[in-house]
């Protein structure tokens, strides 16, 4: 909880701190790499600095956590906070690196904001900052002690004993670790982090969902991203990593995962945003579940549609699950009401059921717009955004 003093200059400096927050993370991560030009080269994405979308992750998370501080004293925000960490421990983050962040981002809220930012206001925003840093600090080391990798030590080297051809765009990789240690264990919905040496030297890191349930190996999907420094590691993965080659990857972590229970399950997704599903449903179906499945997946078209074939096989395996499917440009004969993007009025949704989205925000926004209109209620619908979650704070 925030003093009562330091609640007063925030709650005073917030709106100019949140009005220039678009200009003062810029120039902290230009501050940071200056000084450490390692971490933008083998931790920090390329792309997501290159296209902004970590500056604007980074000011949603820190604009939402101090006004959650002054509005609601009372209540942690911890699912943010929960998101962030998982994001965290899959990189390996250690509490060294907090002093780090809070040296070069306060060195750029002086210099934007200038005059107005006094001992006191310092002090104040110091204040809020090392509450969400050891609060991250706290939750990062109990997902490594759950993980068995202590002090953020969660890489280890893996082979990879298969690939295999989902779509054109989409490949998925199956590892095993090198040493012969078991497969680290792995919940519905998780994701692992995936380390590669680039030509200019550079170990560029993006996580990858976990796509299926394979009992000696992780597998994860990939979707080839055009363009760089986006799709600089996709591309890499497509073009010169096959069967015998050697990866880097992370224990599994992610906090969007599949609850145990017997309620009604709605799992939707759009496009790549499959693969997390995929991995529920396997899940599903390899634990004889019997409890409703409704599975929602929109596509470009049946050619662009990821485990397409897996989707009807498992979705087969269950007694109480129907699989609903639209395609914007569909190929072939199709429904004309499975036509477009996807529609959640045509559905029966079960009360009480619980909500897994996984896409595009667009499509996200919409499904859970739909969702709620639909009687689900807010807390029961939880999503998982690839990359820099930009939704942070928007979607309570």
């Amino acid at each position: 909880m925030l003093s009562p003093k330091s609640t007063e200059f925030v709650r005073a400096t917030l709106p100019a701190v949140g009005g220039a927050i678009g200009e003062i993370t810029p120039l902290f991560y230009d501050k940071l790499f200056a000084a450490h030009p390692e971490l933008l080269r083998d931790l920090f994405n390329r792309g997501n600095q290159a296209n902004g979308s970590q500056n604007q992750a980074l000011a949603g998370a820190v604009a939402a956590f101090a006004t959650a501080l002054v509005e609601h004293p009372e209540v942690r925000p911890d699912a943010m906070l929960s998101r962030i960490a998982h994001k965290h421990a899959s990189l390996g983050i250690t509490p060294g690196q907090y002093p780090l962040v809070q040296e070069h981002l306060f060195a750029a809220i002086a210099e934007v904001l200038g005059d107005a930012v006094t001992a006191e206001v310092a002090a104040a925003w110091d204040e809020v900052y090392w509450l969400m840093a050891n609060a991250l600090i706290a939750i990062e080391a109990r997902l490594y002690e759950q993980a068995g990798t202590p002090d953020g030590e969660v890489w280890f080297d893996c082979r990879v004993v298969a690939r295999l051809t989902e779509t054109a765009e989409v490949a998925t990789f199956l590892v095993r670790p090198l040493d012969g240690r078991p497969i680290p264990a792995a919940r519905p919905g998780q994701y692992v982090s995936v380390q590669v040496e680039l030509p200019d030297g550079a170990r560029q890191i993006r996580q990858y969902s976990l796509s299926g349930q394979p009992d000696d190996a992780l597998s994860f999907s990939v979707k080839r991203v055009t363009g760089a420094p986006d799709g600089e590691v996709s591309n890499h993965l497509h073009d010169h990593v096959g069967v015998g080659a050697h990866l880097t990857v992370s224990a599994p972590f992610g906090d969007v995962t599949l609850a145990d229970g017997d309620c009604p399950v709605l799992l939707a997704s759009a496009g790549i945003g499959c693969t997390p599903m995929t991995s529920m449903l396997s899940h599903l179906a390899a634990t004889g579940s019997t409890r409703p499945v409704i599975t929602v997946h929109a596509d470009r078209s049946e050619s662009t549609h990821a485990f397409r074939e897996d989707l009807a096989l498992l979705t087969d395996k269950l007694p109480n699950a129907v699989a609903h499917v639209w395609y914007e440009r569909p190929e072939g004969p199709w429904p004309a009401e499975r036509t477009g993007r996807a529609d959640f009025s045509r559905l029966d949704i079960p009360a009480g059921t619980i909500a897994y989205l996984c896409g595009p925000i667009p499509f996200l926004r919409s499904a859970r717009a739909q969702l709620l209109t639909a009687g689900v209620a807010a807390a029961d619908i939880h999503y998982e955004v690839f990359g820099p979650d930009l939704w942070l704070g928007e979607a309570g």
